[in-house]
């Protein structure tokens, strides 16, 4: 796409650009409705659009509001030869080059090659990564959250101090991916260190956690090292941290600012190098509210946060996930090769799942030791069956669901301005009128 008001210049660059498609806009208007219709990969753009064709605001703009809309779009901004400063600027704001003028058409067009390779090149890393799944150990997935959440761990785990909150439903990985956030950090070569804040009494948690001196309490033979402790240099795992007790809260509080502990009993302070990392199925946030957890413990905790979305509103994974348990626990019980019926995968999608994940790998892993032959049904799975109607997977109905939705949304959006929503929806008004005709909707409803 070529951004320019100047009617000569639109025509030498298209002329000029001739090997590509190519279309036109001449002002920010224009620019985002082009924009929004064809989703060029590469847009050249001159700074000085109407209706402030001297200046530059106008320009900046429509930079702003290009990489927003399209971040992947390339978009090479055109300059005077001496307004270096408004081109570092719009570098600085993610644009992918600039250019002075007058230029070289052929200088020009290696550098539109170039946006255009990079384009392409950053599609299929996308495509391949996705095709990858996550690079987390044990984690399998199709998902776009799930794959999102993945990313977010890959990225945070090389940020070896930073603390972690995964918050989420029982059963949908927490500790698989704290695992992971380990395994893909510099600390992967130290202890992984895991304690169920909600398993061990009240009493002895804190023990548990900072450890005793020898004679610290009644049994208290021995010097013993706390689980915090004993992560030094690696990955500490607090796991159900909303069960921690009130006074531990302002123990661990302690420590998170300090880096430093004392054993019950104890009297001197002992550095730790350790990188926490917490999980719940709880809501902190209304925790606090009931004065049930403490608020700066939650800001300590919470440096990065990851919500960690439930099996039911992963579409796919839970017959995913059932393929691969089928799999491992029919190796493991020596049941040779097995696989799941037509009405067991069926059962299997149609089911909520409220235990997640945990729920689904023990029910597939009873239904393997217990099914008559090397076929597992809805029956051994526990489940009734269900109609398993493959009319609602057509492409043709789901597009048609997806649009007549789109349209609608955004008709009520625009108060019925058919100009802007086919602006926003990147059609043509024909196209829009024909979508509306087609699903039956008016322009006053």
């Amino acid at each position: 796409m070529v951004v320019e008001d100047d009617p000569a210049l639109q025509k030498q660059m298209r002329w000029a650009f001739g090997d590509y498609e190519t279309v036109l806009a001449s002002d920010r208007e224009s620019a985002l409705a082009q924009l929004r219709r064809y989703e060029p990969p590469v847009v050249t753009m001159d700074l000085g659009l109407p209706p402030d064709p001297d200046g530059v605001s106008e320009g900046f703009q429509l930079l702003q509001e290009m990489l927003t809309l399209a971040p992947d779009t390339k978009v090479v901004v055109l300059t005077g030869q001496h307004d270096r400063e408004n081109a570092v600027r719009a570098i600085g704001m993610g644009a992918y080059d600039f250019f002075a003028k007058p230029f070289e058409p052929e200088f020009l067009t290696l550098t539109i090659d170039r946006a255009f390779r990079l384009y392409d090149l950053q599609r299929e890393n996308v495509r391949l990564q996705e095709e990858l799944g996550s690079a987390l150990s044990g984690m399998l997935t199709r998902d776009p959250g799930m794959l999102k959440v993945c990313r977010t761990v890959e990225k945070v785990a090389s940020a070896n101090n930073v603390t972690v909150a995964l918050f989420g439903e029982s059963g949908t990985g927490k500790e698989v991916i704290a695992r992971g956030l380990h395994a893909l950090s510099s600390r992967a070569k130290q202890r992984f260190v895991a304690i169920n804040c909600a398993a061990i009494p009240d009493a002895l948690l804190e023990a548990e956690l900072f450890g005793h001196e020898k004679g610290a309490f009644t049994g208290a033979i021995k010097q013993t090292q706390g689980k915090i402790e004993t992560a030094d240099k690696g990955t500490l795992f607090l796991d159900e941290i909303g069960d921690l007790p009130m006074p531990l809260q302002a123990k661990l509080l302690r420590f998170l600012q300090e880096r430093v502990i004392e054993r019950i009993g104890g009297r001197s302070e002992i550095p730790v190098d350790v990188r926490v990392v917490c999980a719940t199925h709880q809501d902190l946030k209304r925790l606090i509210e009931a004065g049930r957890f403490r608020e700066d413990l939650y800001y300590r905790l919470a440096e990065i946060v990851i919500d960690i979305p439930p099996l039911r509103d992963r579409p796919g994974d839970a017959s995913l996930l059932a393929h691969a348990f089928v799999q491992r626990f029919a190796e493991e019980n020596g049941r040779g090769s097995m696989r799941l019926t037509d009405d067991a995968i069926a059962a299997i999608e149609a089911q909520p799942w409220p235990g997640n994940v945990r729920e689904l790998e023990n029910c597939v892993k009873r239904a393997v030791i217990m099914a008559d032959g090397n076929r597992v049904a809805a029956d051994d799975l526990g489940l009734e069956a269900v109609e398993d109607d493959l009319n609602v997977l057509n492409l043709r109905q789901v597009r048609e669901a997806a649009e007549r939705s789109a349209v609608t949304k955004v008709l009520s959006r625009v108060n019925g301005n058919i100009a802007r929503a086919a602006e926003v929806l990147g059609v043509s008004r024909p196209t829009l009128y024909d979508l509306m005709n087609r699903y039956g909707i008016k322009k006053e409803a």
